[in-house]
């Protein structure tokens, strides 16, 4: 099964495509050997890993990323059509991984609502994950301590959110520039990043995933998020790679932090210039990092 594509600069690869409980999963799937999957968070897609997928493969590794389901170039059902829950992206990770039907333990790399939905999904199958990288994100309820910005929680509206989020697309156009360490990304990035959004019935999974983040107990999210954090020092056991853009306006250094307290004997690396996009701001710098640290004997 094939799903369309659309040539990007940077982004050449063939797409595969999944029947994911009736709606397609579109995916890469580049070289051979150990597994290394990577999944994107909101409002990016596979294409966000692209330094990794072109580089993977020569190493000797067979370099997977899905798009999630309204993302990318999976399908982009209604909100009437498919829930948009952190539990639903999480049963389609589960559901994914089963599809591949590997022989061996995968290498997961997980940035932004990669990291709930990946680490979710490792935490309770820790005998088929070897390494983990982790680029900002969160993998607990928002602490006491954390406040989530005035812009998010504006998205979070219901009338206000759908103006702003699928009909203006201000939260991807935001991310260009709020998500970066830099003034505003380059041309491949913008236009690769923005692709697959291009119009409102495009950008329903974008407006459910704002909506999604879970602020208290009583948001559908939150449970997910805490059983991640009861079950997440369980991952220290593995090789933990972490890779942290510190001018994050939401991932900050309280967040890592935390994270750090969860798995203590993780490899931190921190760029002070990068931003949310920390693999857009400082991919010179990860990919070596990520390279040596899948390829090292465990």
């Amino acid at each position: 099964m094939s799903a369309p594509t659309t040539a990007l600069p940077g982004f050449d690869f063939i797409q595969k495509a999944v029947d994911i409980d009736g709606h397609m999963m579109a995916y890469v799937d580049e070289g051979t050997g150990p597994p290394v999957l990577h999944v994107h968070g909101n409002p990016t897609w596979s294409f966000y890993w692209r330094s990794l997928l072109s580089t993977l493969p020569g190493d000797g590794f067979r370099a997977i990323a899905p798009d999630h389901i309204g993302m990318g170039r999976s399908d982009k059902p209604a909100l009437a059509e498919y829930p948009h829950t952190l539990a639903r992206r999480v049963a389609d990770l589960t559901a994914f991984v089963e599809h591949l039907d590997l022989d061996e333990p995968l290498h997961l790399v997980v940035h932004d609502w990669g990291g709930p939905i990946g680490l979710s999904w490792a935490v309770e199958h820790l005998d088929q994950v070897d390494k983990v990288v982790v680029l900002n994100t969160g993998a607990f309820p928002l602490p006491a301590d954390k406040r989530i910005p005035w812009s998010l929680q504006a998205a979070r509206l219901p009338v206000i959110g759908d103006v702003a989020v699928r009909r203006l697309n201000a939260f991807s156009l935001g991310a260009l520039t709020l998500g970066s360490g830099r003034w505003v990304l380059d041309a491949e990035a913008r236009r690769g990043l923005l692709a697959p959004y291009d119009s409102p019935a495009h950008r329903v999974a974008v407006h459910a995933f704002v909506q999604d983040i879970p602020t208290g107990p009583s948001d559908p999210a939150h449970p997910v998020l805490a059983r991640l954090a009861e079950r997440l020092p369980l991952l220290d056991g593995h090789p933990v790679q972490v890779h942290w853009g510190m001018k994050d306006p939401v991932f900050d250094a309280g967040i890592l932090a935390h994270l750090e307290a969860y798995l203590p004997h993780a490899e931190v690396h921190r760029y002070p210039d990068a931003g949310h996009y920390v693999l857009e701001d400082a991919a010179a710098a990860i990919v070596p990092r990520v390279r040596t640290f899948l390829a090292a004997p465990r």
